[in-house]
């Protein structure tokens, strides 16, 4: 019984994490078809992980990438303690730029929906 209740569990954390490549992959090609360039996927600091930071001409891109139903749903799971910790990360981030903490950036939420449809929520946690 243990055993089952085990793999189940394995199992559906393994989609979970295809599922998540996979919302990512399309989130990148959304941006790069937008002329944005990934700098790093999935960048861990000391703060938290970000999921995205691209180069948006003068400016830096942080993005959160979430996966849904729908996006509304997608929307409504991103989290105040998770914008707190994705702002911690992108300044620790930031202090190995060139221009540290006067970086022009932005943050912006990807949601991608259940049929894999993503939209780009520019800007959407950068006042928080």
């Amino acid at each position: 019984m243990a055993e089952a209740v085990r793999r189940r569990r394995e199992d559906r954390g393994k989609r979970a994490h295809n599922s998540g490549l996979a919302a990512e992959e399309r989130t990148i090609a959304l941006y790069t078809a937008a002329g944005l360039q990934v700098i790093e996927s999935r960048w861990r600091g000391s703060s938290g992980e970000i999921d995205l930071i691209l180069a948006d001409e003068d400016k830096l891109v942080f993005a959160e990438v979430k996966q849904a139903r729908t996006h509304d749903a997608a929307i409504a799971s991103l989290s105040a303690a998770q914008m707190r910790r994705i702002h911690s990360a992108a300044a620790e981030y930031l202090a190995h730029c060139p221009a540290g903490q006067l970086t022009n950036v932005r943050f912006d939420l990807a949601v991608v929906d259940g049929a894999g449809r993503c939209a780009i929520l520019e800007g959407m946690f950068s006042h928080f």
